[in-house]
């Protein structure tokens, strides 16, 4: 599907269930369009729930991670980047920090942070998969729709044909 955020907001910001991020984010990989279902993550400095969660085989998913906007260390890097495209997914929101930005912008996958940081996260911290979880001002939920592009990252409850 090709489409432009800008686009989608003229024809359906007034739906229900519309929501449209805080432009507060940095983008990177070769993706600078893609979309997907939700899969989403809550975790604190703590990448191993994300591996394992990468792992998984899927099709037009994208993972939001809510890593309580941490900027402390980074949640994901070059490696869970190939990982997730060797697995089919088309997206990663971080609310959090990445490394490895420029090994990132050589892989072909969309991949949204607040910013880099050369520190890597714990592996040993529990999370939460497939809970409601909230930043950006935006409510994200597993199964609905993302949609993110240079201009912003749109949030549907159905799919914006």
């Amino acid at each position: 599907m090709t489409f432009q955020t800008a686009e989608l907001c003229d024809q359906f910001s007034d739906r229900e269930n519309f929501q449209i991020a805080e432009p507060i984010f940095k983008q990177y990989g070769q993706k600078r369009h893609f979309s997907g279902l939700i899969s989403t993550l809550k975790v604190f400095e703590d990448y191993a729930l994300i591996q394992s969660t990468l792992e998984q085989k899927v099709n037009d998913r994208v993972l939001v991670i809510d890593g309580g906007g941490s900027r402390r260390c980074a949640l994901f890097g070059a490696t869970l980047a190939e990982l997730a495209v060797a697995n089919g997914w088309q997206g990663v929101l971080i609310y959090g920090c990445i490394r490895g930005a420029e090994q990132i912008d050589q892989l072909p996958i969309g991949v949204i942070a607040l910013n880099t940081h050369p520190l890597r996260s714990h592996k040993h911290a529990p999370g939460e998969t497939d809970i409601l979880i909230t930043f950006a001002g935006v409510n994200f939920k597993k199964n609905h729709y993302l949609y993110a592009d240079c201009d912003g990252i749109i949030v549907a409850e159905t799919k914006l044909d």
